[in-house]
């Protein structure tokens, strides 16, 4: 579900790919309004699936850290307010949801970044957060 949603740099928000064109992508707005707009090349768009978060050891995808918080918050919207918390608020925050990330790499832009993004997901109705596994067998070709 995650390779269909996009972050576009200088757009707000989350963005589900709709279709591609021979320069664009088009994208659909993911909130109330649905609105479609096109996202061109020169554009920093980036899918959720390719986007891990650094830890002591090693990245963990995205979408692992997006299921810890889900299952932190009981599927629910985040209880911790982004705008009002402070910097130690949000560090604790995001210990209890991924214990070991790296403190020196994750900027304090990236968990308020996360916590927004994991709000947008849940408050739409997108909560699965798993990689899909492809279904399509290798098709094997057949010698008459």
């Amino acid at each position: 579900m995650l390779k269909t949603i996009l972050s576009i740099s200088g757009k707000p928000g989350l963005y589900k790919l709709v279709s591609q064109a021979k320069n664009m992508l088009v994208v659909e707005s993911i909130n109330a309004e649905k609105k479609r707009t096109p996202a061109y090349g020169h554009e920093k768009i980036i899918s959720l699936a390719d986007i891990a978060m650094y830890t002591d050891d090693a990245e963990v995808p995205l979408r692992d850290v997006l299921t810890s918080l889900k299952e932190k918050e009981n599927g629910a919207v985040a209880t911790i307010d982004v705008k009002k918390a402070t910097a130690e608020e949000l560090r604790a925050f995001m210990a209890e949801v991924l214990p070991d990330f790296d403190r020196e790499r994750v900027y304090l832009t990236d968990i308020k970044k996360l916590i927004s993004w994991y709000n947008i997901l849940v408050s739409n109705g997108i909560t699965d957060f798993k990689e899909e596994e492809s279904t399509e067998k290798p098709s094997e070709a057949v010698a008459e």
